[in-house]
């Protein structure tokens, strides 16, 4: 009897914490957050029941949730979101992604393979900065990885009542859908948020009015008695209790504000308060490298105290490769990001986009194709110089603006299976670390973009996508198109367009679905505690072995709500009373 009225009384807890999320109870509007502030206004030293690293796209729901029952700091090193037209505005899609100052919402890093890429430095995290489609993970994927499908579909449907919308289909769009069914790639699926094998037209998180909306909106189903939100705090380490424990306990993290100024919070008394890292594929591994967890010769080569010698901290790291052909069109096209899937039997998915936020824009910004954004960039790293950047923005100016009418047909692949690792550079967490992906390592990944670039061709030459394709462009031209442009400062192979597999390494670009470096069974269990510590969880997408579905982000917010929920499941069936939301 004592069992079955413990499961009552938490079952009667859980369903009111669900009601509450739901019916948005004592919440607040975006960006209207009484929670949030500048962490200069924080105090020397303060305490909370969960302290959460990174205010991204996991971190904001992660925040949400918890802040219902508990007292939660939510650290930020970025700012918000509100009022930069560059994030909210689908038309100026590509211009966060090429802002280089200290302030810029994106943070460009180069891979070791050379490919330019771009990590979020802002409330809401990759949400801000992404082309914004919208899809779950397949349910395959869900029981892999050994989640809850009831709680999962819960917290996908909590994520998509603020976020997520069907897209308005227009011409060029519908082009590459019929396309796509002409191509082989059936059947046709609808509109659908599910991870189905054929066609698709997903969700996005860009409203009718093409305004983006992004995990940060997720916040207004926070508690804002039970949320302090601080933005441009930049968490140094996460402090651990050592003396006299069997394995570390982390307790604090130090934080700086915008003026340098130190900070450290911690966490109140009992035994259910964690730390929660939520800061990324780069960040999360960074962080616990930088707070003594991770491979013990890396740390001391750093004169790091090591705290906890975890080998796997960093490894696993991946990146979905993404390659395109551009098409340029006769007909005028549409301002459009990825609305239309491919969902391919064979690992690849095939997407497109279109409009002058791709294809081109004032004389020396080139959207997507931008040696200065740098997305079909490959650099060399030892050709990585402010004049060979120069020089290809020089080229690509001379070229005719009419070349830059039109879209591309992109593919990426399924997994990856290829991964690679990470590694300090600096002490400075501001600082990028060092991350190699090893793009096409493995040959199955390399087949697949073949494969995935052959169906892109029978796209290009559909019936359906015929208005949008000069007749006098053979789909050799196009390859080559892509392929000598000056988009990167690879070595040119004359003979891309009649070898795919040369075609697919020569153009290897990121879609920014980079993850791992803190992955499952790995770094962290399955309740995302890291292995060896107490007291510390990372929970985002440097847990994931594979990429989910064709765009992870659906599933990053997803995960931050889901595990949420199991927190405060758990505090709830530890009979945990001590905590203090006010």
């Amino acid at each position: 009897m004592a069992t079955f009225g413990l499961w009552r009384l938490f079952s009667a807890a859980f369903a009111g914490i669900l009601f509450f999320h739901g019916a948005f109870s004592s919440s607040e509007k975006a960006p209207n957050y009484s929670f949030m502030h500048n962490a200069t206004s924080a105090p020397p030293t303060s305490y909370y029941d969960y302290i959460i690293v990174g205010g991204g796209t996991a971190g904001c729901p992660l925040a949400a949730t918890l802040s219902q029952n508990y007292n939660v700091l939510l650290l930020e090193r970025g700012g918000s979101p509100y009022g930069n037209p560059n994030i909210t505005n689908l038309a100026a899609f590509g211009a966060a992604l090429s802002d280089l100052s200290p302030t810029s919402p994106s943070q460009r890093f180069i891979s070791e393979d050379g490919v330019i890429n771009a990590r979020a430095r802002v409330l809401g995290g990759g949400s801000c900065l992404n082309a914004g489609f919208y899809t779950r993970a397949s349910p395959y994927y869900v029981r892999e990885v050994g989640w809850e499908g009831r709680l999962v579909n819960e917290s996908y449907e909590w994520v998509e009542k603020v976020v997520a919308f069907e897209p308005t289909m227009r011409q060029w769009q519908s082009a590459v859908r019929d396309g796509l069914l002409e191509a082989g790639v059936a059947p046709y699926n609808g509109f659908t948020y599910d991870h189905l094998y054929g066609t698709k037209v997903g969700g996005t998180i860009f409203d009718g009015d093409g305004h983006r909306h992004t995990a940060a909106d997720l916040l207004q189903y926070a508690n804002p008695s039970g949320l302090t939100l601080l933005l441009h705090a930049s968490v140094q380490r996460i402090l651990f209790r050592i003396r006299g424990r069997s394995r570390p306990m982390a307790h604090g993290v130090v934080f700086t504000d915008a003026t340098g100024a130190k900070h450290r919070a911690y966490l109140k008394k009992g035994s259910n308060k964690e730390i929660i890292v939520s800061a990324g594929a780069l960040g999360s591994p960074q962080l616990l490298m930088l707070s003594g967890v991770g491979p013990a010769e890396q740390l001391k080569a750093h004169n790091i105290t090591v705290v906890l010698e975890q080998p796997m901290v960093g490894q696993g790291m991946a990146d979905n490769s993404m390659n395109a052909i551009y098409v340029p069109s006769p007909a005028p096209v549409e301002v459009s990001l990825i609305e239309v899937v491919g969902i391919t039997e064979f690992g690849s998915y095939i997407e497109a986009a279109s409009g002058s936020n791709f294809a081109g824009g004032s004389s020396r910004d080139f959207g997507m194709f931008s040696p200065k954004i740098g997305q079909l960039s490959t650099v060399p790293p030892k050709e990585r110089t402010p004049e060979a950047i120069a020089k290809a923005v020089e080229l690509m100016d001379s070229l005719n603006q009419t070349a830059f009418m039109g879209g591309f047909l992109l593919e990426k692949i399924i997994g990856p299976v290829s991964t690679g690792h990470l590694e300090l550079r600096t002490l400075n967490v501001n600082d990028n670390p060092s991350v190699t992906f090893n793009y096409f390592k493995d040959p199955i990944d390399l087949q697949r973009c073949v494969q995935g670039i052959s169906t892109i061709e029978r796209v290009i030459e559909s019936k359906a996508f015929s208005k949008f394709r000069y007749d006098n462009l053979s789909l050799p031209d196009l390859l080559n198109m892509t392929e000598n442009s000056p988009v990167n400062l690879l070595p040119k192979h004359q003979n891309a367009s009649r070898s795919l597999e040369q075609f697919c390494k020569d153009t290897v670009m990121t879609i920014w679905h980079y993850h791992g470096g803190c992955q499952l069974g790995r770094v962290v269990d399955h309740d995302y505690k890291v292995l060896g510590v107490d007291a510390l969880r990372v929970i985002d997408g440097s847990t994931f072995n594979y990429s989910p579905g064709t765009n992870p982000q659906a599933t990053v917010m997803m995960l931050g709500r889901y595990m949420g929920l199991r927190i405060l499941r758990e505090t709830l069936l530890a009979g945990d009373h001590d905590h203090d939301s006010n």
